[in-house]
């Protein structure tokens, strides 16, 4: 039985089963309606006139007891999820007229359609936005297994409905609450073993909030390469820029067909209209308009959930230097878009110790990826394995070829706890490109090696690429250079200081 088979799991908007998606159809729904998170925290800042209000936003708003608060480094990591719930903040059922109006269809899901990890430094100024494939395929915790990240809530959310009904709780409004709370917190664990960020906050919306902040502030500009017309999602729009909001803005960033790279346009799609969006909130009057500022206001409340220890008003205040430029959108790495899971059907695969890796080297300022040094070409990577754990060795050294490393043999040594990376004196620029790719394992010369040849030797630590399980990084944080994975057609970077044309 798949996931679209199951009871409390959605079926695809039109015709297959989640589970059962075909390539090109899998994606990021709705992906631009977490936006409103992003505006609700990082742009409240910009006038007088605004402070009173948000002290009304503060008291309105919904709340889960899902996170723990902010961590000791002064920087502060978001998760925004995209839910595909045809409900409000508050549990209440949309109407059929609105659910028309949406152009969406009645559904009982708990899927998160759209995932990304907001990082915002100490000195708070600037931001990166981080998408994760909805369909990144993933270990839930809690014995969940390997599943699509999407249905982390979901799962989380049946459990505790089931362990609640069994323990005598009734009430549908008890249950709906407690049951979301289990679900937001699956998600948030999942997302952190993913990533090895531990997420200091959780904001949450649903297709009401985006259908209506659209309008509330007038509008997003988007631009077009190239004109569409697809009837499933009933986006059909001329090339070129062009203002967008209610249905239109999200049949835009729901469109599944017809996109020249499939979900690697549609995840840039969503990322430049967040980008349209934050623009529009700090550039076009919007925070010193009372009319406008009131009505996004009134539709961040009725449908935008967030932790309990995240403070709008104080938050708000310490981001009062953040511009437009300054926010930036990226995409983590993709192994496989196309991944044929054991029982999931497509999915996106992704490995969780290449993420982690990539946020790490951005964290430092580095390159998300090194740069492959000449002296490679000439050196030979022989493995060790010292862990004492059978095959590890050889899962290394495929891992390395994958990579086009040149290597050499396996074999065993002595049992250490120490993973290293020994080279040859005087070539460490290939040893530590090596070493950087095993987790940033530490180098050292040995005079013993010669002719540019490289040992890693494997220790009992080792949870880099090729071991069997992967350990949870340390806190880490997203300062520094911007990764471009998948790049778009013309290799720039998307920000909130534009309106960047896209497929």
């Amino acid at each position: 039985m798949t996931d679209g088979d199951r009871p409390g799991f959605e079926r695809d908007d039109r015709t297959m089963p989640i589970g059962r998606v075909a390539p090109g159809r899998r994606g990021w729904r709705a992906g631009a309606r977490v936006a409103v998170a992003l505006v609700s925290t990082a742009v409240f800042a910009f006038s007088g006139y605004l402070w009173s209000t948000l002290g009304r936003l503060q008291d309105g708003m919904s709340t889960s007891d899902v996170t723990t608060g902010a961590g000791p480094d002064g920087a502060v990591d978001i998760l925004l999820v995209g839910l595909d719930g045809r409900t409000d903040a508050q549990g209440n059922a949309l109407p059929e007229e609105m659910l028309r109006e949406l152009r969406t269809g009645d559904s009982g899901s708990s899927l998160t359609d759209t995932l990304i990890l907001l990082h915002i430094p100490e000195d708070r100024s600037r931001a990166v936005a981080y998408s994760l494939p909805r369909d990144s395929y993933v270990s839930i915790p809690d014995g969940h297994g390997q599943h699509k990240i999407n249905s982390a809530y979901g799962r989380g959310k049946a459990t505790a409905r089931a362990e609640l009904k069994d323990e005598g709780v009734s009430d549908p409004v008890e249950l709906e609450r407690r049951s979301n709370d289990a679900g937001r917190k699956l998600l948030v664990r999942t997302v952190e073993q993913l990533t090895g960020v531990a997420v200091d906050h959780y904001a949450e919306v649903n297709l009401l909030g985006f259908y209506q902040l659209t309008q509330a502030i007038g509008g997003v500009e988007v631009c077009l390469n190239n004109a569409v017309d697809d009837p499933l999602s009933g986006a059909r729009f001329p090339a070129g820029h062009q203002m967008i909001d209610g249905g239109d803005a999200l049949a835009f960033v729901r469109q599944r067909h017809g996109l020249p790279r499939g979900d690697l346009d549609r995840v840039q799609r969503q990322q430049a209209f967040m980008a349209g969006l934050a623009q529009s909130v700090l550039s076009t009057g919007t925070l010193t308009n009372p009319v406008k500022l009131n009505r996004m206001l009134d539709s961040v409340q009725q449908s935008v959930v967030l932790d309990e220890g995240l403070d709008v008003l104080s938050f708000a205040g310490q981001l009062q230097g953040l511009a437009g430029g300054s926010i930036t959108f990226d995409t983590i790495p993709v192994e496989d878009p196309e991944y044929d899971t054991p029982g999931d059907g497509m999915a996106v695969k992704v490995n969780p110790r290449k993420v982690q890796l990539m946020i790490q080297r951005v964290n430092e300022g580095r390159p998300a990826e090194p740069p492959r040094p000449d002296s490679l070409n000439t050196s030979v990577v022989d493995v060790r394995n010292g862990a004492g754990i059978a095959g590890l060795a050889s899962r290394v050294h495929d891992e390395l070829n994958s990579e086009d490393i040149p290597v050499g043999d396996v074999g065993n040594v002595a049992g250490t706890a120490t993973s290293r990376v020994l080279f040859t004196p005087g070539n460490d620029e290939a040893a530590r490109f090596v070493a950087e790719h095993l987790g940033d394992l530490p180098a050292e010369p040995d005079p013993a090696l010669s002719g540019g040849r490289i040992s890693v030797v494997l220790g009992s630590d080792y949870d880099g690429p090729g071991a069997q399980h992967f350990a949870v990084a340390p806190r880490l944080r997203l300062d520094g250079a911007v990764r471009q994975s998948p790049g778009r057609p013309n290799g720039d970077t998307i920000t909130a200081g534009g309106i960047p044309c896209v497929n």
